[in-house]
């Protein structure tokens, strides 16, 4: 329905925009967008020639990095340090001077950040990453530690909880081992700061013992003089200190003697090898003097299980047979019983 004088088509309609209304709105976001994009590129461009220089003043501290860790690493080196602390310095010092000149190249690409508002950020910052870095920083400094310690070598032969095997490398953060079958294992600096290590090659010379059974009723003297005899012709076993054969008692089949020798060089190859080679040297030389080496020898006995006295330890045998001609206990009653069924049946049927 028309109202009068066309009140009702002169009305605004609220929440409804006209297309000159939409068309500016328009028009006004991307002029902001446009102003916004200009803003950006303006300020990079201003900020181009302080960040060429500050790249520039970046690559001449990282040049100077380098001959500084080539100046500690050859001081090092005429020092007598090895070859791992060598490494360690000529890397701390150039790290030290790279972090500088990043400082310094931050500083120039942006003058309002001094000096001291950086430092200031890397401490407040610091303690956030040390929360969540501890470990890292925790292996880095068991790193430093074992390098200017050394407990061991690279090349040391090393055992570390379950893990055996060569060391091939002293980094900041692990210990790379090899092991004996050639496999890699990263273990972390922390471990075998704080845990037992056992450096299997750090003297000249490693004792090795094996362990020899003979007969109870073979001479503990003569067997260790054949043994004795037969590891002077092992040239892997030293003569000095002298190989030693020591009783250790009665074991559950015969004597048991332990041998001891020694070895150079201590490593796993040289024992395994050793070992080898006595234990073949031994084994003829006790079988042709008349010694015995015995092997686990068990004894089992069945009870009869038809006698009136089995099941009593004081009085039943254990495995033996009856005397001949007797039957056991059992046996007869059972025996008599059998007859007695036997007689009466032909008795009722009669």
């Amino acid at each position: 329905m028309n109202r009068v004088g066309g009140a009702e088509e002169h009305r605004p309609r609220l929440g409804v925009l006209s297309p000159d209304e939409t068309g500016l709105i328009m028009e006004f976001q991307l002029d902001a967008a446009w102003e916004r994009l200009q803003n950006i590129w303006q300020g990079f461009v201003a900020i181009l020639p302080n960040l060429a220089f500050g790249l520039l003043v970046y690559f001449v501290v990282y040049l100077f990095a380098l001959g500084v860790g080539r100046g500690v690493a050859r001081v090092a080196t005429r020092s007598g340090q090895p070859r791992h602390i060598v490494k360690i310095f000529s890397r701390l010092s150039r790290g030290a001077v790279n972090l500088i000149g990043a400082i310094i190249a931050l500083s120039v690409v942006l003058p309002s950040l001094d000096a001291a508002s950086v430092f200031g950020a890397l401490g407040i910052g610091s303690v956030a990453i040390g929360f969540a870095a501890k470990d890292i920083f925790q292996n880095m400094l068991a790193g430093v530690l074992l390098l200017v310690t050394r407990p061991f070598h690279i090349g040391d032969q090393i055992v570390s909880g379950p893990h055996e095997g060569t060391v091939e490398d002293i980094q900041i953060r692990a210990t790379l081992l090899r092991t004996y079958d050639s496999r890699r294992v990263v273990i972390p600096n922390s471990e075998l700061y704080t845990n037992r290590v056992v450096v299997n090659t750090a003297y000249e010379a490693r004792r090795i013992h094996l362990m020899i059974t003979i007969g109870v009723s073979d001479e503990v003297d003569k067997a260790g003089a054949v043994i004795l005899s037969s590891i002077a012709k092992v040239d892997r076993v030293l003569h000095e200190p002298k190989p030693v054969v020591l009783f250790q008692g009665l074991g559950d089949f015969g004597v048991n003697l332990e041998v001891r020798y020694w070895i150079q060089p201590t490593i796993m190859r040289e024992v395994v090898e050793s070992t080898d080679e006595v234990y073949r040297a031994i084994s003829p030389a006790l079988t042709a003097a008349g010694v015995d080496m015995p092997f686990p020898t068990y004894q089992i006995l069945f009870h009869d299980q038809t006698e009136e006295t089995d099941g009593e330890r004081g009085r039943q045998r254990e495995g033996w047979p009856p005397p001949s001609g007797t039957a056991a206990p059992r046996k007869q009653r059972r025996d008599q019983a059998a007859t007695r069924t036997r007689a009466g049946e032909l008795f009722h049927g009669g």
